[in-house]
């Protein structure tokens, strides 16, 4: 089937000088003259086989940025390629962050834009296939706790807690920031529990349109509504005997929470024009990305419901809270789709290039950085992936880069649950002593408190030297993200090397 292009600019001059550069190389085109508009083209059935999208940031209403963040919300995963007027660092870095693919300004050479939006096209494809290979071997066994990739301390207490729910049959709430892991966690618990080897049926409620989340849920006879025209069980029925997964719940209806609280109380649901209710057997497990109480306070989440829900709750950290995490996934998502992709020429990645994963926040967490991975093999013309590899992050984090030697880190070379310091942390270099990085004097030499600016200069320059730069370690014992810790070394001119003051260019 030929895929589309969705081009979404509210400037109809614009929009048709787009459709016809598109179109004179054999692209069909969808245009859209809003953000709410192109939400609406990505989400009617089957998206309209849309296979990219051109997006400009400048629109009233739903404004591109805004855009973005609504396909990551509502997981629309098609590359976005942006265009604007304004070409400044700080417009490419908003735009990458919120997860576009490919930047380019107006006014754009129609071989520039069939380039640009060819190379999304090429990634789209490539991830469907990808994917499909995903979804045959997830669908081949399934998935235990043992398959998690974590080794960060935060993520042992996440792990812990799904080993004791998978020991029940009790409803579970799956808190965390939007592709943090939250379905794999749910699919853990399943592969842990009793129904392990019944169905497992996830279901996106924020992707559904709100005129059909009840039929879509709770299933309806043939002729019930317009377009009705043969019956649909529904996923509480297609799970039955086994596991339903609602994520991103907090985003149903208020009408339809009231059936759904009625079928986890009474175990029953009520297809739409059924005589009849129908009894089903199921293990809930619920996830969202929003703060449910602050849903329950603003009235747009029923209280009642959300106590039924919210019985075992498991919050997933977002990955910025998890570095020690990222090494481990980088190797996976290299191995598995190095694979698929160059049929294992990738073979790992430079040190600084890691360095620089480590070090960036990742707004869209795992997924994010599993797309990452996935394009810069794409990219790749060598067997290690470099800092070239990932021109969206290295744009936001180039200081962390360069920092770092670029010598190559093989995938066997990382280990399985690296510890968080190399050495034990007391051991200084035979250089350094005790009185040197043993404590922080509070008070000046006239007996006066020091500024706080240069006791936490000074306090970042012990732990550095106290773990020997081991950063992961570093950030978690003064308490702060590895994001954080980076910004201070900079701003307090400290080489993260050698944690000593350095003089900064102008």
């Amino acid at each position: 089937m030929t895929v589309s292009i969705l081009v979404v600019d509210d400037d109809p001059v614009q929009r048709r000088l787009l459709e016809t550069a598109l179109a004179k190389s054999d692209h069909q085109v969808v245009v859209a003259d809003s953000g709410e508009a192109g939400l609406k083209a990505l989400e009617a059935r089957g998206g309209g086989n849309i296979g990219a999208v051109v997006l400009d940031l400048k629109m009233p209403g739903i404004g591109g940025l805004g855009m973005l963040e609504a396909m990551r919300e509502r997981g629309l995963e098609h590359p976005v390629v942006v265009l604007t007027a304004q070409g400044g660092i700080d417009t490419v870095v908003s735009a990458m962050r919120a997860g576009a693919f490919d930047f380019v300004v107006k006014p754009v050479s129609p071989d520039k834009l069939v380039a640009t939006v060819s190379g999304a096209l090429k990634v789209e494809q490539r991830g469907s296939v990808a994917k499909q290979k995903q979804a045959k071997v997830s669908s081949s066994h399934a998935i235990t706790f043992d398959d998690l990739i974590a080794a960060s301390p935060v993520m042992e207490r996440v792990l812990r807690l799904g080993r004791k729910a998978a020991a029940s049959n009790i409803p579970i709430l799956i808190e965390g920031e939007s592709g943090v892991g939250k379905e794999m966690v749910a699919r853990a618990i399943q592969g842990g529990g009793g129904r392990r080897s019944k169905p497992f049926v996830p279901v996106n409620c924020g992707a559904i349109p709100d005129n059909l989340v009840e039929s879509i849920l709770f299933g309806h006879e043939k002729g019930a509504f317009t377009g009705a025209t043969e019956k649909h069980v529904g996923k509480f029925v297609e799970a039955n005997s086994g596991t339903l997964f609602l994520d991103e719940i907090g985003d149903l209806p208020l009408d339809v929470q009231v059936k759904l609280l009625r079928a986890v109380q009474e175990g029953e649901v009520d297809a739409v024009g059924a005589k009849a209710p129908i009894r089903v057997d199921i293990r809930l497990i619920s996830a969202t990305h929003r703060d449910l109480i602050q849903r329950v306070k603003d009235g747009l989440f029923r209280e009642d419901l959300y106590y039924r829900l919210n019985v075992f709750p498991i919050h997933v950290p977002p990955l910025r809270d998890r570095p020690e995490d990222i090494p481990l996934l980088t190797q996976h998502f290299i191995r598995r789709l190095g694979m698929s992709e160059t049929g294992g020429r990738v073979k790992g990645i430079a040190s600084n290039a890691l360095a620089m994963l480590e070090t960036y926040d990742w707004p869209g967490n795992i997924r994010q950085l599993e797309n990452a991975i996935f394009r810069a093999v794409v990219l790749c013309d060598g067997e290690v992936l470099t800092a070239d590899d990932f021109p969206q992050i290295r744009a936001q984090t180039a200081t962390v880069e360069l920092s770092t030697r670029a010598t190559p880190v093989l995938l066997d070379k990382i280990p399985a649950a690296a510890p968080a310091v190399a050495s034990q942390p007391g051991a200084l270099p035979d250089d350094r002593s005790a009185s040197d990085t043993g404590s922080v004097r509070a008070l000046d030499d006239k007996g006066n408190v020091r500024a706080l600016a240069d006791v936490e200069s000074e306090m970042i320059r012990l732990a550095v030297d106290h773990y020997r730069g081991q950063m992961s370690e570093v950030a978690r014992r003064l308490g702060i993200g590895r994001s954080t810790l980076y910004r201070k070394l900079k701003e307090l001119g400290i080489d993260p090397d050698t944690g000593r003051a350095v003089k900064l260019a102008s």
